[in-house]
């Protein structure tokens, strides 16, 4: 990877010089530790927050609460989305991806001090919420934030590439939320682990607030930002604008976002079907915890070679792959759990969402951004991604009342993923191709599209 300037004459901002690797590197950093908050939240609700935070007279109704609360922080996306969008329009990048780091990291920290459903009763839960919904908000300016950081550093033809490190970054984090867990919860007894071990991991949120806040301010704003700043072409109200212009497109990326279904399908709803004594499927908290980072293992190693493949062959062929494969794959994995297979549901988990995912996963970030003009970007990304997030927020709740222990819940649970994998794969379809379109045409029905060899030509030399 090299820092490159566009050519004169093309359609790519050159008022600026384009720091590519810099802002790759910030990008996957910060999301990476931004992501880790965030998921060492999704482990611990289905993990140990049933026990700690809610009655345990009626286990089924423990495990539904405590996955709720994780789909209360999505609840929060879009509210975030449009707050952080509007101000990473009118603002800058930069400056609203050091916010979204410093609200998670502070609301992750002191989930580690709240005191349990035992000592405080119903204030345990609530205080829950709260924190939740904080993360929530602040999430909700990540990835759009995030990945048009890095769009508009790319050079011409490599935007899938660079932006793939965003989600990279996203499934590291994963990683790391899982591995933090794994020697605690092997090493400690299980009552320790309940009482104090699972606190360590929030806590470890202090030292990613610092790390985050250094790595992004040392990051120059994108050229394309600085160019709209410089000639006044900010916009006052970027969601107005972004609806009346974009409208179809929101749309279609609230439909494509719809994915988080597998994710959601194989690390929340997965965990707690695997380990939780309502199903009796018997795994234990450090084999499910291994499932989770080895396929999110696979993920990282896999995700730039795919967000290439697609600055190859375009965005839309990898996104449908990857949406109807992924969501088939579904059945297999939740019925290996059922079965009690550790060797068929770790096969699955890294086929499902660390190869097939990926067709998704790697590509999404620069598809986005190229759906939207530079001036609403950020807002329009944000906010058509997290209703759709939000809306799969609560399928780990409903899985557990549709499909309870006793159930057919391969059949159900895989049922529902697979139809949400048609209706993104048919977003996708339906909307225009953009890996060959320059960056200031992006956004237009009627953007110029690059001849393919020309445009292979113009890779080749970045």
């Amino acid at each position: 990877m090299r820092d490159a300037v566009a050519e004169p004459g093309s359609h790519e901002p050159r008022e600026f010089q384009k720091t590519p690797r810099k802002a790759a590197a910030s990008g996957w950093m910060g999301s990476a530790l931004e992501y880790y908050d965030f998921f060492i939240y999704a482990q611990a609700a289905a993990l140990v927050f049933p026990t700690i935070f809610f009655a345990e007279s009626d286990p089924q109704v423990a495990v539904i609460a405590s996955l709720a609360t994780f789909g209360v922080g999505y609840v929060a996306r879009p509210i975030g989305a449009f707050v952080l969008g509007h101000y990473g329009d009118t603002h800058g990048r930069k400056n609203v991806l050091v916010l979204c780091m410093l609200l998670m990291g502070a609301s992750t920290f002191l989930v580690a001090l709240l005191p349990t459903y035992q000592q405080v009763g119903l204030l345990a839960p609530a205080l829950l919420v709260v924190l939740r919904l904080v993360q929530g908000f602040a999430v909700g300016g990540e990835i759009s934030g995030a990945s048009a950081m890095i769009v508009e550093h790319a050079p011409f033809g490599r935007r899938g590439y660079y932006a793939s490190y965003t989600l990279q970054g996203v499934q590291a984090g994963q990683i790391l939320a899982a591995a933090v867990f794994l020697p605690l919860s092997a090493l400690l007894p299980e009552e320790q682990f309940q009482s104090w071990g699972w606190r360590i991991p929030f806590l470890l949120s202090a030292v990613v607030v610092v790390a985050g806040y250094v790595i992004r301010r040392r990051v120059e704003e994108t050229p394309v930002f600085r160019e709209e700043a410089a000639h006044g072409e900010v916009p006052k109200a970027p969601i107005v604008q972004a609806v009346k212009e974009s409208g179809k497109d929101m749309f279609r990326v609230v439909c494509m976002a719809l994915m988080n279904a597998v994710p959601v399908a194989a690390t929340v709803f997965g965990a707690a079907y695997a380990t939780q004594e309502e199903y009796g499927n018997g795994f234990s908290t450090t084999t499910y915890l291994w499932v989770s980072v080895v396929g999110n293992a696979v993920a990282v190693l896999l995700i730039p070679f795919v967000g290439n493949l697609s600055d190859r062959i375009g965005r839309r062929p990898c996104i449908i792959v990857g949406a109807l494969g992924s969501t088939a794959l579904s059945f297999g994995y939740l019925y290996a759990i059922s079965q009690g297979s550790v060797v068929g549901a770790f096969v699955l988990a890294i086929l499902m969402w660390g190869v097939v995912y990926q067709g998704y996963n790697a590509v999404y970030p620069a598809f986005y951004q190229e759906l939207f003009p530079a001036r609403t970007r950020v807002t329009a990304f944000a906010v058509s991604q997290n209703l759709g997030t939000m809306i799969t927020a609560f399928l780990p709740t409903i899985y557990a009342i549709v499909a309870p222990g006793g159930s057919n819940v391969p059949l159900i649970v895989g049922s529902i993923t697979f139809g949400i994998g048609i209706i993104a794969a048919t977003a996708a379809w339906s909307a225009r191709e953009t890996y060959r379109v320059h960056m200031n045409d992006l956004g237009r029905d009627d953007a110029p599209v690059v001849p393919r060899e020309e445009y292979d030509r113009i890779r080749a030399s970045v």
